[in-house]
C-alpha cells in the first residue's frame, strides 16, 4: 500500500469523529475505531448489525421516517437538523447528544451512506446554559423597565412638592436676603433634578426599555425649541448661543434625537466660559449633519476616546466639576439606538466640535417645508380668574401645586381622585383647565380622564397631564392630542404658569369670550 492509500486509511480509522458506513436496509457495513469512544462497541461487533442498536428506543420510530424521508433524495446534509434533540445509545444504555452529519455514495449501483457522529454534549450545555443566561438577561431587563417607571415616578413626586413649595415661597418671602436663600436651593433643586434625569435616562437607554418611533422630525423646530431651553443659561454664563438656520426635515425618534442635542448642548455650555457655542445643520453625500462648536476648554487628544465613557469627565485644570459625567454617554446610547454616527474633533484651549451624522435613509428633505402664515394671537382680556381643577393622588404634591397656583393668582379646585373631583366637573365650563397626574390609579391615566370629560361635554376641555416618566408616556402615544399639554415632574414653574394662560385664553377665543359670557351661555 503507497503512502497516501496508508493516510486514507488511517484517517478512516482514527478519525476525531466517529464514522459509520451503512446501506440502504441500515445494516452497518463500516465503523472505525473511535465509534468505541463514542458507544463503547468494538467495531468489529457493529458490522452486519442494524444501524438502530445506535439509536434510543424512545426516537426508533421517529428515526425510522426520518431514514424514509431521506433515502427519497438523499443528500449531503446534517442529520436531525431540524429535530429538536438528537441522540445516540451508548452500548451500556447511556445516552449522549449527537452531532451527525451524512454522505450518501454508490459502489456498483447500490446506496451507501457514511454518517460523522460526535459527542456534543458539552456544546449543547453551552447552548442551553446561553439561552438560559440569556432569558434570565431578559427578565432582569423587563424588572428593570419596571423599577425605572417606578422610581422615575415616585423619586420625582418629592421633588416636584419641594420645587413648587420653593416657588411658592418666593411669592410670599419679601426680603432680599431670603430670597437669595431661596435661589440657592432653588438651584440646588435644579442640580438634583438634572441628576436625577441622567441617571434614569442612562439606565433606561441600556436596559433596552426603550423602542425608538420615527417621525417626521423638523431641524428648524427642534432648534427653536433648544434656543428657548439654553438662553437663559447661555446669558447666565456670559455666551453667546447661536442657533443657524436648519431646513433640513429627517425621519427620526423626535424625543430621543432632542434628548441627544439636549446633551450636547448642556455640555458645551457647561465646558465653555467665554465666546459662543454655534448649533448649525448641513446637508452633503453623507447625509445631514447637525454640529455643535463651542470655544471652550478642549479636549486633550489622549482622552476623546474617553469622553462618551459613563461618569468620565474632562479634566477642567482646576475648574470646578459641574455633573456626574452621564450626558456624553447618553448621547453615546441615543446615538447607537437611532442608527446615527458622532463625531468629535478637539483642539485644548480653541474649543471642540460634535457632529451628530443622519446618514441619508433617514432625510426627508433637506430643504424647509413650506411655512403656514402666523396666526395673530391676541391675549384676551382675563375678565375673571382662570379655574383649574387639579386631579393628584399624591397629598403633598396636591397640597404644594395648589398653594403654588393660588398664590398665582387662580382659582383652584383639587381632589385626590376622579371620584372625589366629580362635583367640580359637574360644574366645569369653557375656559376652566384641567390638571392631573397621568397615573392616577390602576384603571385610567389622567389622559384617559380629560378624554372622557371632552366626550362628556361635548367640547374640547383643555389639559395639563403632568408625568415623572414623560418620555415613555409620549412615545406610547399614537397622536398628538389638541388641547392638551405634557409637562415632566418636576415641573417648571414658569412653564406651567405659561401653559396655563396659553390653554385658557385658547378656550376662551373658540368660544367667543369672557368667562362670565361663557358661564352666563352654558346656563342657557
Amino acid at each position: 500500500m503507497d503512502e497516501l492509500g496508508q493516510i486514507t486509511e488511517h484517517l478512516l480509522r482514527f478519525s476525531p469523529d466517529g464514522l459509520i458506513v451503512v446501506d440502504d436496509q441500515g445494516i452497518i457495513r463500516f465503523a472505525n475505531e473511535t465509534t468505541y469512544e463514542l458507544f463503547g462497541y468494538e467495531p468489529t461487533t457493529l458490522i452486519g448489525r442494524n444501524m438502530e442498536v445506535l439509536v434510543p428506543e424512545r426516537l426508533r420510530t421517529r428515526h425510522a421516517e426520518h431514514v424514509a424521508n431521506f433515502l427519497v433524495k438523499p443528500s449531503k446534509r446534517a442529520m436531525g437538523a431540524r429535530v429538536a434533540a438528537l441522540a445516540a445509545r451508548r452500548a451500556d444504555g447511556s445516552e449522549f447528544s449527537a452531532g451527525i452529519r451524512l454522505a450518501p455514495f454508490h459502489i456498483n449501483g447500490k446506496l451507501y451512506v457514511a454518517a460523522a457522529i460526535r459527542d456534543i454534549t458539552e456544546r449543547q450545555r453551552i447552548n442551553e446554559a446561553l439561552i438560559a443566561a440569556r432569558e434570565e438577561a431578559d427578565r432582569a431587563n423587563r424588572a428593570k423597565s419596571r423599577f425605572l417607571a417606578t422610581a422615575s415616578h415616585d423619586l420625582r413626586q418629592p421633588l416636584q412638592t419641594i420645587r413648587l413649595l420653593n416657588a411658592a415661597m418666593f411669592k410670599i418671602v419679601k426680603t432680599d436676603e431670603m430670597r437669595g436663600l431661596l435661589s440657592q436651593q432653588q438651584h440646588a433643586i435644579d442640580t438634583m433634578t438634572r441628576l436625577l434625569n441622567a441617571l434614569l435616562d442612562i439606565s433606561r437607554l441600556e436596559s433596552g426599555a426603550i423602542e425608538p418611533k420615527p417621525v417626521p422630525v423638523s431641524i428648524m423646530e427642534l432648534f427653536e425649541e433648544l434656543e428657548a431651553e439654553f438662553s437663559a443659561a447661555a446669558r447666565a454664563r456670559g455666551l453667546v448661543l447661536e442657533f443657524d438656520p436648519a431646513p433640513a426635515v429627517i425621519c427620526t425618534d423626535r424625543t430621543l434625537f432632542y434628548q441627544l442635542l439636549q446633551n450636547l448642548i448642556g455640555n458645551a455650555l457647561k465646558y465653555t466660559d467665554r465666546g459662543t457655542v454655534n448649533v448649525a445643520c448641513v446637508s452633503d453625500a453623507d447625509g445631514v449633519i447637525v454640529s455643535v462648536t463651542d470655544t471652550g476648554i478642549g479636549i486633550p487628544a489622549d482622552k476623546l476616546e474617553r469622553i462618551f465613557d459613563e461618569y468620565y469627565q474632562v479634566d477642567t485644570h482646576g475648574a470646578k466639576r459641574v455633573g456626574v459625567g452621564l450626558g456624553l454617554a447618553i448621547v453615546r446610547e441615543v446615538a447607537r439606538i437611532l442608527g446615527i454616527s458622532v463625531n468629535v474633533s478637539s483642539q485644548v484651549g480653541q474649543g471642540t466640535q460634535v457632529r451628530v451624522v443622519i446618514p441619508p435613509k433617514s432625510v426627508l428633505s433637506a430643504t424647509a417645508p413650506p411655512q403656514a402664515e402666523d396666526e395673530e394671537h391676541v391675549r384676551v382680556t382675563n375678565n375673571a380668574t382662570t379655574r383649574l381643577i387639579l386631579v393628584e393622588d399624591n397629598e403633598s404634591v396636591r397640597a404644594a401645586t395648589e398653594l403654588f397656583l393660588k398664590l398665582e393668582g387662580y382659582e383652584v379646585q383639587s381632589a385626590g381622585s376622579v371620584a372625589e373631583a366629580e362635583p367640580f366637573f359637574a360644574k366645569l365650563r369653557p375656559g376652566d383647565v384641567v390638571i392631573a397626574d397621568h397615573h392616577l390609579d390602576e384603571k385610567r391615566t389622567g389622559l384617559d380622564m380629560l378624554i372622557e370629560l371632552r366626550q362628556r361635554f361635548g367640547y374640547t376641555v383643555p389639559g395639563i397631564i403632568l408625568s415623572g416618566d414623560l418620555p415613555s408616556v409620549l412615545r406610547s402615544m399614537r397622536s398628538a392630542v389638541p388641547a392638551c399639554v405634557f409637562l415632566g415632574k418636576p415641573v417648571d414653574t414658569d412653564a406651567l404658569v405659561q401653559t396655563i394662560e396659553e390653554l385658557a385664553n385658547a378656550s376662551r377665543r373658540e368660544h367667543g369670550g369672557s368667562v362670565e359670557q361663557l358661564a352666563r351661555s352654558q346656563a342657557s
